[in-house]
């Protein structure tokens, strides 16, 4: 976008800096007198834009007027943002740029110019998810690893290269540069949009959960789903209510054992006691200056997880000379702090002048954090590293849950014999299977990456060992982190615990990981044990590292190696060695834990003068597989109907002008019964594909083996694959079956099918399903998948007790309606089995939250709420959802 927009009211605020005369730019710090100083600083950037993009149309003076009110109007009004870039990774961005080359197909069947469908906003897309684990020995790991992936995606980067080529505004950041997460702090953020001398303040939504990581560097952003991105890529602003904003006071100093990601759960804590859901978060206080933009895009990445839309540090001489260290030059450092300091976005932490007014402060002591990792099955849970084994213990008694596992007393010092390249080893409840060392996201801050390398070397050096039957990794979020790890001397000796590198992309979080040993599944399997994978992820969803690992925990990379080294996380590392070195002496953790000291030593001599450059020298080299790929300059994109990775899907086969109103759902019968939390992972896996599941056979039925099925996340781009594996999951627990499996009822017949089959039948059937759920429908990542699939399986509405907000905006954006229960009633309540069939009316003059009827066809009326927030978006359901709305405007 080119700003300023012409005919906009606030030209005559438009300003130059003293410094560079040549440099203009919006100077709504005068524009917005007294009420701008006391505003927040994530509010005064939403202020910035709505001057900037203000055209009278998609957003209007009065909106401008509204966010510079925040005192009086959070939370009460709408406000339009318009961010200034968008960033998708490959996963979820395939089905965008799909949907955008189907887009340009239907346009041009219906007499339009395909040509002119091109994203508005800038748009970066890395190739960063599509990383499989073929192979984890060095040296030959990273080349072989990287190999397989051209091999095995070449269809996908073909399509990606071809969007880079035919899209104005589409920039594609090939494989074997980093996770889209990274790449966007380390190369992507601007910090200040310089457009033809034009500045504005660099702001990014992505289709990512860790897109919020760029807060930490005082750039405005969050996670959205691929249906939203694709409507801010076509130049539609976002909608939100003015957002509450928290603010998180800082205080006291960090203690020398606690890393970045012991804050992190500490403040998640903390603030997911307050109650921060849907706001923004600001933090402040003399804490802050203590902690470097690595530590503070660590924090912020895990806004997700308390619920917050994003946790925000304002830009301060911290981050400055952080971005000095990233190679900006000396020019564009001046401009960016004078900018900044000229509509007062820059934050001095040594000057008196007056906070920002918040909606509430939160208090928290730095001084107060220990170690903690997180488990086993929720990232919430938090357990202080010194009362590990208790807890575990008490896990193994609990009943089954969020926590328990429920073994039996006598069962749980069970041992089982195992035989493993000669050795024999014992495993029991508690063994360390999986160990992952990832820097992708509350990771990549250098600090612990080195704690892990130094913790190694001295590990190594005390002759500690890993036991080989460990399946470790060690996956870097960019090349980054291998460089400072290597120029910091630690790579070797990660090397010789079994830590090598395995690639550059989302790995062990997304369930891309080799598979255990058969000897040792099968020993798990016999004793049925409670195995354990240790990583360094914030993801840690039941089943999603490998079927037979039941307890998962997230710890920081340093605490990873040493539980590998363990071998167990049944272990009080206070009282019980980690194993015994030369000479038979057992090496303690404090023995071998570096010192905040020596890791600021090795970090400012060896890591931060070195690791950017290394970055812009490789991202300007390039890719010599991506380069070589040859990909067509069409228009059009040539489809290939035998592809099983790319397809045209049918979002815009009925494309028309105008659209028609929303019909009553009637007499739909109930595709799933499901219950609380049922997270996107559950509705969209986006892991292996199982053999015996419908994607399976149809991929089997186009002459695939299973060793060529690739994953879930990998086909996105293709949407025959992706409706069957709607709701494939092996841990979905219907309330029709009584147990996990992705299977239901099709009441009908009777018969009990795959959920795919099932809904296959209604549909030929004519009859339309919707499905029951309880509360926090649509946790975790944002899919868009996880409402594409429900809308092809023919799913009209869902009808639950509580919906996750990015979800709730892709089941709009797509066209199914979400239906909210009253307060206090839900399926039980009502006496509803799921049997029944129901029917909704929708009226044409339908308003947000909205009460609708439900009549079943036992005779019973209950009221249920149409969960839409604004009149937008009861216009993007009207049209179908945002896809057809915004295919429309090229017509």
């Amino acid at each position: 976008m080119d700003p300023p927009r012409t005919g906009s009211p606030y030209q005559p605020a438009i300003e130059a800096l003293e410094s560079h005369p040549e440099k203009k730019f919006y100077n709504v710090s005068k524009l917005g007198g007294a009420k701008y100083d006391t505003l927040p600083y994530s509010i005064r950037v939403l202020f910035e834009s709505s001057v900037r993009n203000c055209d009278g149309f998609l957003v209007k003076e009065t909106d401008a007027m509204n966010i510079l009110d925040w005192k009086t109007k959070q939370n009460h009004v709408e406000v339009p943002f318009c961010p200034a870039r968008v960033v998708l990774q490959d996963f979820t961005g395939i089905p965008a740029m799909v949907d955008f080359a189907a887009m340009r197909e239907a346009v041009r069947n219906a007499g339009g110019d395909p040509v002119k469908v091109n994203p508005a906003c800038p748009t970066d897309l890395t190739v960063d998810h599509s990383l499989q684990i073929d192979f984890s020995k060095w040296p030959e790991t990273v080349l072989k690893n990287q190999e397989m992936e051209f091999g095995r995606n070449r269809e996908r980067l073909q399509f990606f290269k071809w969007s880079s080529k035919v899209f104005e505004n589409v920039s594609i950041i090939p494989p074997e540069t980093g996770t889209a997460h990274q790449v966007n702090l380390e190369y992507l953020s601007r910090v200040v949009f310089d457009v033809k001398d034009f500045l504005h303040p660099d702001s990014v939504v992505g289709t990512d959960s860790h897109t919020t990581m760029v807060n930490g560097l005082g750039i405005l952003g969050w996670g959205v789903g691929g249906i939203e991105a694709e409507a801010v890529m076509l130049g539609m602003p976002l909608t939100l209510p003015l957002p509450q904003v928290v603010g998180c006071e800082l205080t006291g100093t960090v203690s020398p054992f606690a890393t970045s990601i012991d804050i992190v759960l500490s403040i998640t804590k903390h603030l997911r006691q307050a109650d921060v859901a849907g706001k923004f978060v600001e933090f402040f206080g003399s804490g802050v200056s203590q902690l470097s933009v690595a530590d503070r895009t660590t924090i912020a990445n895990m806004c997700p997880e308390y619920g917050a839309i994003l946790s925000f540090f304002p830009v301060d001489n911290v981050t400055l000379k952080h971005l000095k260290h990233a190679g900006f030059d000396k020019a564009k450092l001046e401009v960016t702090e004078a900018y900044l300091k000229a509509v007062k976005l820059f934050r001095n932490y040594e000057s008196s002048s007056r906070e920002p007014e918040y909606s509430q402060v939160v208090q928290v002591s730095l001084s107060s954090i220990i170690p903690y990792v997180s488990g086993p099955k929720r990232s919430q849970d938090r357990v202080a590293v010194n009362n590990m084994k208790s807890d575990f213990q008490a896990c193994l008694n609990e009943k089954s849950g969020v926590k328990g596992f429920q073994i039996a007393a006598e069962k749980q010092n069970d041992i089982v014999p195992v035989q493993y390249e000669g050795n024999e080893y014992k495993l029991s409840h508690g063994c360390v299977v999986i160990a992952a060392v990832i820097s992708c996201t509350n990771n990549c801050n250098p600090s612990v990456m080195l704690a892990a390398g130094l913790l190694a070397k001295k590990a190594v050096e005390a002759g500690l060992e890993v036991k080989p039957y460990i399946r470790t990794s060690l996956s870097p979020g960019s090349g980054m982190v291998t460089h400072y790890l290597s120029s910091s001397g630690v790579l070797p000796y990660l090397s010789k615990l079994g830590f090598e590198v395995v690639g550059y992309g989302c790995s062990t979080c997304v369930g891309n990981t080799a598979p255990l040993p058969e000897a040792i599944r099968n020993a798990i399997k016999q004793g049925d044990l409670v195995a354990c994978g240790v990583l360094s992820g914030t993801k840690n969803f039941e089943g999603r590292l490998c079927d037979c690992v039941r307890a998962n925990y997230l710890a920081s990379p340093p605490l990873v190696v040493a539980y590998a080294i363990a071998g167990t996380v049944h272990i009080d590392f206070d009282t019980e060695p980690l194993g015994t070195g030369f000479n038979g002496k057992s090496i303690y953790l404090r023995d071998i834990w570096p010192t905040r000291q020596e890791l600021h030593t090795v970090e400012e001599e060896r890591v931060i003068s070195s690791m950017f450059k290394e970055l812009k020298e490789k991202m300007e080299k390039g890719n010599k597989r991506w380069n070589l790929l040859e990909a067509p300059e069409s228009t059009l994109f040539p489809w290939d109907l035998k592809s099983t990775y790319i397809r045209c899907p049918s979002f815009f086969d009925k494309l028309a002008k105008e659209a028609a109103p929303p019909r009553a759902v009637e007499n739909a019968h109930v595709l799933l019964f499901l219950g609380d939390s049922v997270t996107t992972d559950h509705i969209s896996p986006a892991g292996s594909i199982a053999r015996s599941s419908a994607a399976a056979k149809y991929l089997t039925s186009k002459g695939l083996t299973p060793r060529e099925f690739n994953s879930y996340g990998a086909r996105r781009g293709n949407d025959a694959v992706m409706t069957r594996g709607t709701f494939a999951n092996i841990k979905l627990l219907n309330k029709f079956i009584g147990k996990p499996a992705p299977k239901t009822i099709h009441f009908p017949s009777g018969q009990t099918l795959d959920v795919f089959e099932a809904a296959e039948l209604y549909q030929k059937e004519g009859i339309p399903v919707i499905i029951l759920a309880g509360k926090k429908y649509g946790l975790g990542s944002s899919r868009d998948w996880a409402a594409k699939g429900p809308f092809l399986l023919g799913v009209k509405a869902v009808l639950a007790e509580s919906y996750e907000k990015v979800h709730r905006s892709q089941l709009i954006g797509i066209g199914i309606a979400p239906l909210q229960f009253r307060p206090g009633e839900n399926p039980s309540t009502l006496g509803l089995t799921g049997r029944e069939q129901f029917s909704i009316l929708f009226p044409p003059d339908l308003l947000p939250r909205m009460t609708l009827d439900v009549k079943t066809s036992t005779g019973k009326v209950f009221s249920v709420i149409a969960l839409f927030e604004n009149s937008m978006e009861i216009t993007l359901y009207k049209n179908g959802g945002s896809l057809n709305f915004v295919a429309r405007r090229f017509l």
